[in-house]
């Protein structure tokens, strides 16, 4: 299955290379994040990065194809929007930040040309999770491929979890490893970029997940530290909650943990159960924590305590190259609008 899912791919590389399916360029920047591994990568706290890095001089937009949503075709958020009408991601982008242009558009294509009819003041568009998505041919590709699970070691689906084959890389101008831990030394640096054999024209860049002193929720917040004399309830529906039972673990805080799946939306009978675990706890200090793609996915409503702890990325020693030469691009082509 693998074999004939690779050579399905391949063909379809083949034919937007040579043309056959074209591409579309468009007279704005436009920057791609995304991965060749399936899902865990750490694309929104990447996207969140580029958003603050960028609106300080950008009108800039955001467009996904709002993964788990009910509704179909292009969107634009507003304060009426929620999970199933955007998707979990696309709303987390609205809710944080409020000068932002998002929308969503399963046809990429359409929806850049839906964003620069409705919103001609936005200068630059970031593409969230479209790295196969060829019909857009963007300026600067951003690749995501998380430490301990890079996309040299891993197999095509089904036997593994690769979209495309590893030469699909290629494509990518800067490779950022991500997950990293955060005394990660220059030689396992040296032995990840010797693993990756970058092109000449790919740099190779390494960043790690900062998680808040605080957590937020219910226009309440608590340090971090303080959950330490709490019952705490995790709840997580991400395809790798390991970093954050990782953390949790370090500052000695006690928890008990549900999973469910990644992007999983809870119903009504879902709901009831966490809170009945909830209340099952003890009648101290106790509260639920959860990721901030699930708060807003499933959290809003609710009239239980549940908390999320906001993440970001940094990068390991070469932040400012990242952010230069993501500058230089925007700022050589934005004139092409």
């Amino acid at each position: 299955m693998s074999l004939i899912y690779g050579l399905i791919m391949r063909l379809r590389n083949w034919a937007f290379d040579k043309g056959i399916i074209r591409s579309k360029k468009f007279n704005i920047p436009i920057i791609v994040v995304g991965n060749l591994n399936v899902g865990g990568t750490g694309k929104s706290p990447q996207i969140e990065y580029l958003i603050r890095l960028l609106t300080l001089n950008y009108e800039t937009a955001v467009l996904s194809r709002g993964y788990g949503r009910k509704s179909k075709g292009f969107l634009l958020a507003d304060k009426n929007s929620n999970a199933d009408l955007l998707g979990d991601e696309p709303l987390q982008f609205y809710r944080k930040f409020n000068k932002l242009c998002v929308a969503v558009d399963e046809r990429r294509v359409h929806g850049i040309e839906q964003i620069q009819k409705l919103k001609p003041n936005v200068e630059l568009i970031l593409l969230d999770d479209a790295f196969q998505h060829r019909y857009v041919d963007a300026g600067l590709y951003i690749l995501l491929t998380a430490f301990g699970n890079l996309y040299m070691d891993d197999h095509l689906l089904p036997s593994g979890n690769l979209r495309e084959s590893k030469n699909g890389a290629k494509r990518a101008q800067l490779i950022v490893v991500t997950k990293c831990p955060q005394n990660l030394s220059m030689e396992e640096q040296h032995r990840i970029v010797k693993k990756l054999k970058p092109l000449k024209h790919q740099q190779v860049f390494f960043s790690t997940i900062a998680y808040g002193d605080v957590i937020l929720g219910d226009q309440k917040k608590i340090f971090i530290n303080d959950l330490v004399s709490y019952d705490v309830l995790l709840v997580t529906g991400i395809a790798n909650p390991q970093p954050i039972e990782e953390f949790l673990n370090q500052k000695k805080i006690v928890f008990d943990h549900l999973k469910f799946t990644d992007h999983q939306r809870l119903g009504k009978k879902e709901l009831e159960s966490i809170y009945k675990k909830h209340v099952e706890n003890s009648t101290g200090n106790k509260l639920i924590l959860t990721t901030e793609k699930d708060y807003v996915r499933n959290f809003l409503d609710v009239n239980f305590p549940v908390y999320y702890l906001p993440i970001q990325t940094g990068f390991i020693g070469d932040g400012d190259n990242f952010n230069k030469l993501i500058n230089s691009y925007v700022r050589k082509n934005k004139g092409n609008c």
